[in-house]
């Protein structure tokens, strides 16, 4: 127990970014980590309030009782599908593998601290639900003093089977990919599919409300979730130990955690070592032919090197290729049953003239395409490599042009693709495409040239999981709310002014100042490089 004390404590304090924050003199770093603190606990207060609001509809329905399964069953899905995401970087494969393994410590001591470290990077998350839940629950359902020291308690040992559960299902998904050329092909066909079941959400939701199929969402929402607790076990005790004060649920909820908490680290501990020697290796061909070589400029060659990169991450890929597929599937949607149609959906019936929509079809499309650029974060996937990178005979100049190009040749093809999907739906002019179209390329390499001076800017190295730069990085920050913003803004603007003068001239004149803005930020970024 001591061992697993110290080790949790180091690792803890050494990523600790408050820690950070405490002894660091540099007023640049200790900016950012608060606004770093500020943005986590803005969303943190977002998730609470979503939480809060759901609920509230199960009181004032008369269905309290179901907000304790409610939040078991939250809080598990999310546990489950934060770890399974997050296995290999946290538990498997990870940054600091060597020297940790090298310390006088057993390899189940090294495993069972790097899972409660995950565990407690992600219990705030965890504990925004419970408490917003709890306090809902509170108010209508009148309980007792005991419940709520009790309900906290139960929260914070809710999560543990779902994590378990998700960290061997996270092995095995990587493990049965590790014999690919692209292992973690596996892990992110789940990731996507993830994504994009809850962004269908939104529309679904958007529908209910609309069509003031609340209560009856609800009750069967409640109906279902007892059903779930009925078969779930951790989600039942959960509910009887809260509800009915049911002491010998809340142990089993406990005491079963613990039981399985030992049982998956024994084996697991026994053979770490051979688990991450198999993740970091590639499974050998023996049917390897001896081919022409082909030689590449370096620029082309970095390329390359981004894409390994990219299909050999999960979080990269998922996050890189997001914008894009939803672009297809717009596209693809308004081809089936007509552009009309779609607007109608996003407008909520509002009338207006379908033509004076068309200066709007390539921010549209950008608003998804332009949604992430990997230029934003590549410059700091470089890491604890980044003295590599310096050591190679390149200039900096020339790899920031290879991450920009690789985006360019990721962006390109799927903006073409859904202009050209959107612009025939719409009934657009051949002449009309094919502006947009160039509209369309011009945007994204604003996005390239954006990205990349954010990246540049605001580059971090010191990271212990790509998680911390793909996502939550201020260089992805600085690139995602401006210009999302100034996106939306652009789509309103584009169709007043489409009230005013031909979509053509708009399309000419916004491709000059897209170009202007791209050239500014390509020679910034190119500075930068320079330091």
């Amino acid at each position: 127990m001591r061992n697993y004390i110290v080790l949790l404590k180091a690792l803890l304090l050494s990523t600790s970014q408050l820690n950070i924050y405490r002894y660091c003199k540099d007023s640049k770093k200790r900016g950012k980590i608060t606004a770093a603190f500020i943005g986590r606990i803005v969303l943190y207060v977002m998730l609470m309030g979503y939480s809060m609001a759901q609920c509230i509809g199960y009181g004032r329905m008369g269905m309290a009782s179901s907000i304790p399964v409610l939040c078991a069953l939250v809080i598990s899905l999310l546990s489950f599908i934060f770890t399974f995401f997050q296995t290999n970087g946290y538990l498997f494969n990870f940054k600091e593998y060597d020297m940790l393994m090298s310390l006088p410590f057993k390899p189940a001591d090294v495993a069972s601290c790097k899972f409660l470290y995950m565990y407690s990077k992600s219990l705030p998350w965890y504990m925004s639900v419970s408490i917003s839940m709890m306090v809902v629950y509170g108010i209508y359902s009148k309980c007792s003093a005991f419940v709520y020291p009790l309900w906290i308690i139960l929260s914070l040992i809710q999560p543990l089977i779902p994590m378990l559960l998700a960290s061997f299902l996270g092995f095995l998904t990587a493990r049965a990919g590790s014999g690919f050329k692209n292992k973690k092909i596996i892990q992110t066909v789940f990731s996507l599919g993830f994504v994009l079941l809850f962004f269908a959400g939104r529309f679904i939701i958007e529908d209910i409300l609309r069509n003031n199929k609340t209560a009856d969402v609800l009750q069967s929402v409640s109906e279902t979730t007892d059903k779930i607790a009925g078969i779930y076990l951790p989600a039942r005790w959960f509910s009887s130990a809260v509800t009915g004060t049911d002491v010998i649920s809340a142990l089993l909820l406990i005491a079963v955690s613990a039981v399985l908490f030992v049982l998956v680290f024994i084996p697991v501990g026994k053979s770490y070592r051979k688990i991450n020697s198999a993740l970091k290796n590639n499974a050998a061909s023996g049917k390897y032919v001896m081919k022409e070589q082909k030689s590449k400029s370096l620029v082309n060659s970095i390329v390359f090197k981004e894409f390994r990169r990219m299909t050999g991450s999960t979080t990269y890929m998922t996050n890189a290729l997001l914008g894009q597929i939803l672009s297809i599937i717009m596209g693809g949607a308004m081809l089936i049953v007509g552009f009309e149609t779609v607007i109608r959906i996003f407008l909520r019936e509002t009338p207006i003239s379908m033509d004076k929509l068309y200066p709007a079809i390539p921010f549209i499309i950008y608003f998804l395409i332009g949604m992430m650029a990997t230029t934003a974060f590549t410059p700091s996937l470089e890491g604890k490599n980044y003295w590599i990178v310096q050591s190679l005979p390149i200039t900096k100049k020339t790899l920031y042009q290879g991450k920009m190009l690789f985006n360019m040749y990721l962006t390109v093809p799927f903006t073409l693709l859904a202009t050209a999907a959107v612009s025939y739906s719409a009934g657009v002019p051949v002449t009309g495409c094919i502006l947009f179209m160039i509209l369309g390329i011009a945007l994204c390499a604003f996005s390239t040239c954006w990205g990349c001076v954010c990246g540049i800017k605001f580059m971090r190295l010191d990271w212990e999981n790509e998680v911390e730069v793909i996502k939550q990085s201020t260089a992805i920050k600085m690139y995602l709310f401006p210009n999302m913003f100034v996106t939306m803004g652009l789509v309103v603007g584009v169709v007043i002014l489409g009230n005013i003068i031909d979509y053509k001239l708009i399309t000419v004149i916004m491709t000059a100042a897209v170009s202007v803005l791209t050239l500014i930020c390509y020679a910034r970024a190119m500075a930068l490089s320079k330091k």
